[in-house]
């Protein structure tokens, strides 16, 4: 009797000590749960620290993201220029040189539109956009390489010359695309620029004066100019337009919104001519439907005030009114003083140092 109560202590000895070997707390005194006012009082010392630290970075680049931002407006480029419009590839280049020089990083005017401004720390955003979609701007070979005096191909060169200058910009097409008729090459060329990062944007297809239309017309020559980009390529639903000649039709908000047959559209930003800067996206000065632009030119004749060698000057002389990034694209870094001109709707990613 003896030898068998000693042989099940033994066994249940060594069950124990197996069942130990599988659960290791099994003897020691169990981890106390971390309550959930703990937990939460660790995340929000989490998050004073990753402000406080923004803050620095922002403080640091001295961020102004309510600063103004050019938006850049060109048409052919071209050797012999024809009009006031035009630009030699020459002029361009040293147009974009002049920006990579100065901080200036490429944005598009989609992502402008949508307060969507990534770029690094102490850099200025600058929007090129370029109206009527001529040859000039973008002609491709058979294996699909832009031709090298093109704006597209300049554009290339700077950013490899560059590094930091982010070669993007936004096409305002009409039905005249890049001189190109079938719509297999038109779409090649739609497609082209987006997967390289470009943007393309509505110009109506017909390129009529909307001022003074009644609406149903205005509605129609803007529906018809973005079911011109959807039909080649779905997936390039522009986000922005720019008015033929810079004109607002008799109700600004006819061309941002509205609808004609099967065909709606919603625009991020209409644009206008050239004259000034403008404002940034998160700034109480926004005005989605009417968004100035910056005619490319050397303070000369008609440009001495009011064309890019102009304002890009007078954004130089005076940074603290220009637009500089903090690197963060979640916030909107700005010095406090400014904080009476923030728009509302960014409140949660307010920054203000």
């Amino acid at each position: 009797m003896v030898y068998l109560r000693i042989g099940r202590i033994g066994i249940l000895s060594l069950s124990v000590v197996a069942l130990s070997g599988c659960l290791p707390w099994l003897g020691k005194e169990q981890p106390k749960a971390v309550s959930p006012q703990v937990q939460a009082s660790a995340a929000q010392a989490k998050a004073a620290a990753a402000r406080v630290a923004s803050l620095a970075a922002a403080a640091k680049a001295r961020a102004n993201e309510l600063g103004q931002i050019p938006v850049l407006m060109y048409h052919r480029i071209v050797e012999k220029p024809a009009t006031v419009d035009d630009l030699t590839p020459k002029q361009f280049r040293t147009e974009m040189v002049r920006l990579a020089a100065e901080g200036y990083v490429p944005i598009t005017a989609a992502e402008y539109a949508t307060g969507r401004i990534n770029i690094p720390a102490g850099k200025h955003p600058v929007v090129l956009t370029f109206d009527d979609s001529s040859p000039s701007q973008l002609t491709l070979d058979g294996m699909g390489v832009p031709k090298a005096d093109t704006a597209v191909g300049i554009l290339l060169d700077v950013g490899r010359r560059h590094p930091g200058f982010r070669p993007v910009g936004t096409f305002y097409v009409t039905r005249d695309m890049f001189g190109v008729s079938t719509p297999e090459e038109q779409a090649q060329m739609i497609t082209w620029l987006r997967n390289n990062g470009f943007d393309v944007g509505n110009h109506t297809r017909d390129h009529h004066n909307l001022r003074g239309r009644d609406k149903k017309d205005v509605l129609a020559q803007v529906a018809a100019g973005h079911k011109l980009i959807t039909d080649l390529v779905k997936e390039a639903t522009p986000v922005t337009l720019a008015l033929p000649y810079g004109n607002q039709p008799d109700k600004a908000d006819w061309a941002r919104k509205g609808s004609s047959g099967s065909v709606n559209y919603d625009y991020g930003g209409v644009f206008l001519a050239g004259y000034n800067p403008a404002p940034s996206p998160y700034s109480k000065d926004y005005n989605a439907v009417g968004i100035p632009r910056i005619r490319s030119g050397a303070k000369a004749g008609d440009c001495v005030r009011f064309c890019s060698g102009a304002w890009l000057d007078w954004l130089k002389a005076n940074p603290d009114k220009r637009y500089t990034s903090d690197g963060d694209v979640k916030t909107v870094a700005y010095p406090k003083f400014k904080a009476p001109f923030m728009a509302k709707r960014y409140d949660k990613q307010a920054l203000a140092y």
